[in-house]
């Protein structure tokens, strides 16, 4: 699967597309605000879907304080900081159109869709809400072993639980004859829709 392939038409598909084209042609794109022969994409390699340098999971991580600036910055701030810094040059405007359609990429990426670096946690290419990882223990048990995917097993059993049922609460395809699971009345209790046996 391509990111091409998961960018929906229509006036948010362009603006995911544009953000991502500010981003790997920064220099030829925003001429006027890059003062040196480096683009968004030298350092946030694959279009900052690489782990060391992703952009996936960004945006959800603003606003955050960042002791460098002694501040709690906004993500507009944030990527005004790379290119007065890392580009060496000049603040794009962060009400304008070019911030919009690069924070816009940065929501795309980190919307959980997936991307071709990292699978789906939900939406239509995601498990369905009958398999074992719909379940919160399930999936909280999961995500207490393996992740963060870089440093495993470092979250706490009450963070690893809470990331599983945001993860779980999101839209998901639906499994048919869900009803008819655990037909003996034994249930597990975080099973997220009800069967004949247990309302």
């Amino acid at each position: 699967m391509t990111v091409d392939s998961i960018i929906p038409a229509g006036p948010y598909g362009d603006a995911v597309r544009r953000g991502r084209a500010l981003l790997t042609a920064t220099r030829d794109s925003l001429p006027s605000h890059v003062g040196n022969r480096l683009r968004c994409t030298s350092c946030h390699l694959d279009e900052g879907r690489r782990e060391s340098g992703t952009w996936m999971g960004v945006f959800a991580r603003y606003p955050q304080y960042r002791a460098r600036s002694g501040m709690v910055e906004t993500i507009e701030y944030r990527v005004n900081d790379c290119f007065r810094r890392s580009m060496n040059g000049t603040a794009i405007d962060p009400a304008g159109a070019d911030m919009r359609d690069i924070v816009t990429y940065f929501a795309f990426l980190s919307a959980g869709e997936g991307t071709a670096g990292a699978p789906p946690l939900w939406g239509a290419a995601s498990y369905n809400i009958g398999a074992g990882m719909a379940r919160v223990r399930t999936a909280a048990e999961f995500i207490s072993r393996n992740m963060p995917f870089d440093t495993p097993g470092t979250l706490a059993d009450q963070q690893a639980f809470d990331v599983a049922a945001y993860v779980n609460a999101r839209p998901r395809p639906d499994f048919r004859g869900k009803e008819n699971d655990w037909p003996n009345g034994d249930s597990p209790p975080d099973v997220a829709y009800p069967t004949r046996t247990h309302h």
